[in-house]
């Protein structure tokens, strides 16, 4: 199935499950900002192992992998899994959620967007925008993870909470990258 159809077929089997959930990544940068293409989604969930059975069987083997003893230990150990479409080769990345304040505070924040006519939990565009920042100075000043957080800056500029931005970019030790972002950022008119 399509990429946004997957997308969506996940939310609705975790929001059925009663599964806790928020799109993040590239997926959520494309909704907030300018969209581009990507290979995976990626999902931070709040899932238990009771809940496993129900994933497992809204994607069934012959369609989809799911290997659900990564699936424990992903519980386990707070790390993540994958769900593989198998018609199309997508793939879905499991984050677990942790308990890090940072962690914590993005998937409180979580928003609802519609995706294609549904809704889905995606992370807010702050904490998309911190996310990506993040992962652009753990991959070593990646310039497409940058591109995203200023593509979703420029785009949701008028909506930002400029304190909370300050606050979580000084303790996640990405404050010159924002300011940078902010800077470079172009009016869209």
């Amino acid at each position: 199935m399509p990429q946004q159809e997957l997308l969506t077929a996940v939310a609705r089997a975790l929001d059925a499950a009663g599964i806790p959930y928020m799109v993040t990544g590239s997926v959520a940068s494309s909704l907030q900002g300018e969209p581009r293409s990507t290979h995976d989604i990626d999902i931070v969930v709040e899932i238990r192992e009771k809940d496993i059975a129900a994933l497992a069987k809204a994607f069934p083997p012959g369609s989809f992998f799911l290997d659900q003893r990564s699936v424990r230990e992903a519980i386990e150990k707070k790390g993540m899994f994958n769900l593989i479409d198998l018609a199309e080769g997508d793939k879905v990345d499991f984050w677990l959620l942790t308990g890090e304040p940072f962690d914590r505070s993005r998937f409180g924040r979580r928003i609802r967007e519609d995706v294609g006519g549904n809704s889905v939990w995606v992370s807010s565009p702050e904490d998309t925008i911190l996310m990506k920042l993040r992962w652009a100075q753990m991959m070593g000043g990646s310039e497409k993870q940058r591109q995203d957080a200023l593509r979703v800056y420029e785009v949701q500029r008028g909506q930002i909470d400029a304190e909370y931005m300050g606050r979580w970019a000084r303790e996640l030790d990405v404050e010159d990258s924002w300011n940078r972002i902010v800077t470079e950022a172009k009016t869209l008119t």
